[in-house]
């Protein structure tokens, strides 16, 4: 993004100030790990399994930790992009290939903004859904605004809506009133979760949903907007500064996330209503479970926070992996409308076709997509931080590479294993 490089100072003496300086991309970042299509998977995963999947949470945000700190960290030492490296680097047919496949992801996180956003517009507004769909396409004109503000606003908005989808499910929580003790066993990871299915299915639906291929783009190509020394001491600092960023704010996610499937194993799990895999359904049945009419309000606030503020982060991504890979700079607007487009078809489609199950269907799906997708983006990464060559002294130490190499194996051969489910049907059997 031509516009935003370099253009946010940093060097301030203080400590702090610096650290405030820096604090930003993380946020934006941390925004996917809490869009709609997450909810979708958690509330699937919670009201069928209980809080068993706290640990697919659990593992997917310390997944995203390292990987987002590699990005950081990767960006920084080359000056580069994800997607400029990839066009630098690979062949142009495997440079195509793999834009494709970034672009793929970016329209299916988008199909779950659409969704999203548009299921939180009927359960505050009343409006129907498929006009909600229609209506998403006006949130161009927000980020247009906002990036004609500067960055600093974009970070601004995004942060803002980041907290507002915190306090409504700090408010959930203490309507709730979890087992603190079935949260704590929750989070050590079973053999079930590979074992069974449609628990995997779920699973990869929340890693799809949390450690997101367009983030890595994302973060690579945001972290350029600080005008860090290119020296080798003002390097080392931006990393240091960077991945603290992006840590503490996927920490933030880690509660919000784990929020909203211990919402959903608390209130529909442990109270018998069986699985629920419908927003709509979720919010019409926390009324009458909690014995509270704030408990669906809130959770339709921040349902639309959460596809408001997604929303920015997804066009972000999209111009970064378009200049990257192409050389291709369009309007912000035009990349907007292109790929929302692209979204609104499909998601229009399956609710004249299947209605509102069928879009929490296809919420879903859309996860599990991108969970398909992420060795595409995940991979290059990988390797190019283990490449001395272009990483130089900032080259990652052996530990970080090795559990990055490991987190990679992990995610391909679960994927691999989920495509076997799917291919035989056992993924969706019930």
């Amino acid at each position: 993004m031509p516009e935003s490089h370099r253009s946010i100072r940093v060097g301030h003496r203080s400590a702090g100030r610096r650290f405030l300086a820096f604090l930003g991309p993380g946020f934006l970042v941390a925004v996917g790990y809490m869009d709609p299509g997450n909810w979708a998977t958690s509330i699937a995963g919670g009201s069928r399994f209980g809080y068993t999947l706290l640990a697919a949470v659990l593992l997917s945000s310390l997944m995203a930790m390292l990987l987002q700190a590699l990005c950081a960290r990767f960006a920084i030492a080359t000056g580069e992009d994800l997607a400029e490296a990839c066009r630098n680097r690979f062949s142009r047919p495997v440079s195509f290939v793999l834009w494709l496949l970034a672009e793929l992801a970016i329209i299916a996180t988008d199909l779950a903004e659409v969704i999203g956003t548009a299921i939180g517009l009927k359960l505050l507004f009343g409006l129907p859904l498929i006009w909600g769909v229609v209506v998403t396409a006006l949130d161009v004109f927000l980020i247009l605004f906002l990036q004609s503000r500067g960055f600093r606003y974009l970070e601004a908005f995004v942060a803002t809506m980041i907290l507002i989808i915190a306090g409504c499910f700090l408010g959930e929580m203490i309507l709730v009133q979890p087992a603190i003790a079935e949260i704590v066993s929750g989070l050590v990871p079973s053999p079930q979760i590979v074992s069974d299915p449609q628990m995997l299915y779920l699973a990869l639906g929340i890693v799809g949903a949390t450690v997101m291929p367009h983030n890595l783009y994302l973060h690579t190509g945001i972290v350029h907007t600080r005008a860090y020394d290119l020296d080798p001491a003002g390097k080392r600092q931006a990393i240091r500064y960077a991945t603290l960023d992006s840590t503490l704010a996927l920490t933030l996610a880690f509660f919000v996330n784990g929020a909203i499937l211990v919402l959903a194993a608390g209130a529909f799990q442990t109270r018998g209503t069986g699985a629920v895999e419908d927003l709509t359904d979720a919010y019409s049945l926390l009324s009458p479970l909690l014995g509270s009419d704030l408990a669906p309000l809130l959770f339709a606030v921040a349902l639309l926070a959460s596809g408001l503020s997604s929303t920015v982060t997804a066009t972000l991504a999209g111009q970064i992996v378009m200049q990257g890979f192409l050389h291709l700079q369009i309007s912000p607007v035009l990349r907007r409308l292109v790929t929302r487009a692209i979204a609104i078809l499909p998601a229009a489609a399956m609710i004249l076709a299947y209605g509102e199950a069928g879009a929490g269907r296809l919420l879903v799906l859309s996860q599990v997509v991108l969970s398909l997708q992420l060795p595409f983006a995940m991979v290059p990464l990988v390797l190019f931080s283990m490449r001395r060559r272009d990483m130089g002294e900032f080259r990652a130490s052996p530990l970080v590479l090795g559990l990055a190499v490991l987190i990679a194996v992990l995610i391909v051969g679960l994927n691999i294993q989920l495509l076997s489910d799917v291919v035989t049907g056992t993924a969706f059997s019930s």
